[in-house]
């Protein structure tokens, strides 16, 4: 499976190999504009996008972005919440 993190496109690094500063979360990561950039890689500053592997691969608005984190967010803190499940039953296990 596949997984694209929304991140805001801040800053073009270099335009000539449509480079650009990501905002993911809050780390900074760069980018290839590749599949999005165009002819103008300016154009998506201020842009959310979906990155994957260091590739802008789709823009998306801004509401899609934040359904899209926070769904991210609650499927983090199902999986912690399962392995809590997970070793508990282990304990118990472990005890008879």
């Amino acid at each position: 499976m596949c997984l694209g993190i929304p991140g805001r496109i801040v800053a073009v690094t270099d335009a000539g190999r449509q480079m650009a500063l990501a905002d993911i979360s809050g780390v900074r990561r760069e980018v290839s504009l590749a599949c999005v950039g165009g002819e103008d890689p300016e154009a998506v500053v201020g842009r959310w996008a979906l990155i994957h592997v260091g590739f802008a691969m789709a823009l998306i608005d801004e509401e899609e972005a934040q359904r899209t984190l926070e769904a991210l967010r609650r499927m983090g803190e199902e999986a912690e919440a399962l392995d809590a499940m997970a070793e508990s039953a282990r304990a118990l296990e472990a005890g008879e």
